[in-house]
């Protein structure tokens, strides 16, 4: 069973860093250079569909997989262990990327235009780093590396 949650885990954080690595450097060039929120827009709604379920994936996998290793809560915050450090670590990242979500879906996409566009730049570009120290901090706590 542990190994499906992993497979699961790892599926959508393939999904939901890929997408993001595939917007910052593929999308989010294109439509700066021809100043297009139709072309960032276009990507963010059909990367959506499978973004939102992959990072739902995460939450959930992430959330049994971190119980599996500490399966007391209060031992997540206590920092006597170093999993909880990886979890916490994890659990920040995550409440980031919401915040992050929250905004671009409710301020700055709804008034996303060719003058604006460049905002983007700074909702993006952290919002991939940030999938990427998911990964990194997630091998990591499979390694043993912190």
């Amino acid at each position: 069973m542990y190994f499906s949650f992993l497979f699961l885990h790892i599926l959508g954080a393939s999904v939901w860093a890929g997408g993001h690595l595939v917007l910052s450097f593929v999308v989010l060039p294109r439509a700066l250079r021809e100043r297009s929120p139709e072309i960032l827009l276009d990507f963010e709604r059909r990367f959506e569909r499978l973004a939102i379920p992959a990072l739902v994936v995460q939450i959930l996998t992430g959330l049994h997989l971190a119980y599996t290793r500490l399966p007391v809560l209060s031992e997540w915050f206590s920092f006597k262990d170093p999993n909880s450090h990886m979890i916490v670590t994890k659990l920040m990242l995550l409440f980031i990327t919401v915040v992050f979500a929250l905004n671009a879906h409710f301020r700055l996409l709804p008034k996303l235009n060719a003058d604006n566009l460049k905002s983007m730049v700074w909702h993006i570009i952290p919002v991939t780093v940030l999938s990427v120290l998911f990964i990194l901090i997630g091998v990591l706590f499979r390694t043993g590396g912190l």
